[in-house]
């Protein structure tokens, strides 16, 4: 499985697990945070663990007192499992989360294979769990500014990732056009110039302000609008001089000065910004839209069409959403001993047996995974390219409402 495959479903994982963990409350200070960097020791974890739980004998309410001491027993326990935090550290979140109408339930959640290292020892009990530390793991920090001009309008944003942000539209008060003749056509030419002056001039302060703050993140500025405006501006020295060293050439002409223009300049802009995964994925999806109104396709969706696919090693890049939360469910029927594979997408789906038709099923854990790490191991086996679409662009949008998450450029026509 290739580096750059696996640091995204890592950060997929977590990006899950946070958007669940941080709707998490507790009745009180009663949800405990650890979180462990790769440079501690699990033994000085474990006895930072019992010296808390030696403190939560000193909590005066009773129930905080036992969810507090639940919370931290259980933390220790899920610590047995590790000699090591690993190479990037472990976090765990565990507590009485409120399920409503004043009951709480015991949860514990363990994410021991970040994106990044953990960069600091963390422990804090709350009426929330603490992830300011997961959540900087998901900032992307490759980024491009974003900038289009012309004498009526601008706009300046960001891509970043597979996001764009349109930070500001400005619109200015520059006279397009005049009647007035003799002298009074020079006076009027020249308050012309003046107020595009002030125009460009506070358009390109207002953009250089917003992006000097992360000037170390930024791989570049793109510039672009739909006249010579934008030639005008750069040469002119407008731009703060730290920032026009990161103007990137040649400049691009869209049609719009406003948030459409920006999203037209990331078409166009696509060479310039190889490193944004905005672009990347744009195309791959459009290729598999291309591909699929063929006569003959060399595409296929669905998980069971996919799956005939990659056993026949037909697929060259699967195609799977962000937005799938299914799981790959190993499944043993009580009554008869059945054992079957199935896809489950809610976990309170559970199926009858297959043989029997026995409601008495359970699933077995160890060999229960999401859908979508089960396909990219089906992948990898015949060599073929994965790519993770996110809802955060048209085309992923597409991918996941039309073709349920899941398709396939293929090798060959194949049906």
């Amino acid at each position: 499985m290739a580096e750059d495959l696996e640091m995204q479903q890592r950060r997929l994982k977590l990006k899950k697990s946070l958007q669940e963990v941080s709707i998490m409350k507790g009745m009180g200070t009663e949800l405990v945070t650890v979180i462990i960097p790769p440079d501690r020791m699990i033994h000085d974890v474990r006895q930072h663990l019992s010296q808390e739980a030696g403190q939560a004998a000193n909590i005066k309410s009773k129930s905080t007192k036992k969810h507090v001491t639940d919370a931290i027993e259980s933390a220790l326990s899920t610590l047995n499992r590790y000699k090591t935090p690993g190479e990037r550290g472990i976090a765990i979140f565990v507590g009485h989360v409120i399920t409503g109408n004043n009951k709480t339930r015991l949860i514990s959640t363990v994410i021991d294979n970040p994106p990044e290292a953990f960069p600091s020892f963390r422990y804090r009990c709350d009426s929330s769990f603490e992830i300011s530390q997961l959540e900087d793991m998901l900032i992307d920090r490759t980024a491009y500014g974003l900038f289009v001009i012309d004498r009526s309008e601008a706009a300046y944003g960001l891509a970043s990732g597979k996001r764009l942000h349109c930070q500001e539209h400005v619109t200015s008060l520059v006279p397009s056009k005049h009647g007035r003749g003799g002298q009074s056509a020079q006076r009027f030419e020249r308050l012309i110039e003046e107020a595009a002056h002030k125009f460009f001039k506070k358009s390109a302060e207002r953009a250089c302000s917003y992006w000097l703050p992360m000037i170390e993140d930024l791989k570049g500025i793109i510039i672009g609008g739909p006249g010579a405006t934008k030639d005008f501006v750069v040469r002119n020295d407008y731009f703060h001089h730290e920032i026009k060293k990161l103007i990137r050439e040649p400049f691009f002409d869209v049609g719009y000065s406003n948030e459409s223009g920006l999203r037209e300049l990331i078409q166009r802009a696509g060479g310039l910004m190889d490193q944004i995964e905005l672009d990347v994925e744009r195309k791959v999806v459009d290729n598999f839209l291309r591909e699929v109104m063929q006569t003959n396709p060399k595409a296929t969706y669905g998980e069971v069409m996919i799956r005939a696919a990659l056993e026949q090693g037909a697929v060259e890049t699967l195609l799977l959403s962000e937005a799938l939360t299914n799981r790959r469910v190993e499944w043993s029927c009580k009554k008869c001993k059945k054992v079957w594979n199935a896809t489950q997408n809610s976990r309170s789906d559970i199926p009858n047996c297959p043989t029997c038709d026995s409601e008495d099923v359970v699933d077995i854990p160890e060999n229960t995974m999401d859908l979508i790490d089960e396909l990219t191991l089906l992948a990898e086996r015949t060599s073929s390219k994965v790519s993770l679409i996110s809802l955060d662009t048209e085309e992923g949008a597409t991918l996941n409402a039309a073709f349920g998450g899941i398709a396939a450029i293929l090798r060959y026509p194949w049906s």
